[in-house]
């Protein structure tokens, strides 16, 4: 049975400097699998160094930050591969590329855990932070998307975040909100 785990996934660029996105990775019989799109820096990075880093937050500023460039987040050196985590994740997981499967849109890395730490206790997220990271998928496909689906899925992620939310989802949400509204104004200025 395959399922996918909302992280955010580390990566080094080849200038030293981190690449930090939110992404789905699937998981199917014990491996793990990225599957970047082409043109994006977390491919060209694991391309090149058969690495990456799962970071398990319930910080869901980040999710949103990495859409909205709100990207500053504290980072460190992993402890075996060569790669760096979020300072402040709950866990992480270190992996290297086993196999790859070329695609023209999203080739498949097919990795391994190489380490795992758990570095605080995850106790679950509220309906707000829910809500937050749904927002962030939607947002990530705003092209993609009718714009009527994106505003009845606004509507409904509203009614959780309205009763759970918190100062960090609320910031979160705003941020995630304003790229809405500036994309929705952004196609109203193009011409018919």
């Amino acid at each position: 049975m395959s399922f996918i785990r909302e992280c955010i996934v580390t990566t080094p660029r080849a200038d030293g400097s981190v690449h930090i996105a939110p992404m789905g990775i699937h998981e199917n019989a014990g491996q793990l699998i990225i599957l970047p799109f082409k043109p994006s820096a977390t491919l060209d990075n694991i391309e090149r160094d058969e690495t990456a880093t799962l970071n398990y937050s319930n910080d869901v500023r980040i999710y949103a930050g990495c859409l909205t460039g709100h990207r500053d987040w504290p980072t460190c050196p992993t402890d075996i591969i060569k790669g760096v985590r979020l300072k402040n994740c709950l866990a992480h997981s270190e992996l290297e590329v086993i196999d790859k499967v070329d695609d023209d849109i999203r080739p498949k890395y097919i990795c391994k855990v190489a380490h795992e730490v758990t570095h605080a206790p995850f106790h679950g997220y509220n309906r707000a932070q829910f809500a937050v990271i749904e927002l962030a998928i939607l947002v990530s496909r705003l092209r993609r998307l009718p714009q009527e689906k994106i505003q009845q899925e606004i509507e409904y992620l509203s009614i959780g975040f309205d009763k759970t939310s918190g100062p960090r989802e609320q910031e979160a949400w705003g941020w995630l909100m304003d790229k809405v509204a500036s994309f929705q104004a952004s196609q109203k200025e193009k011409p018919a």
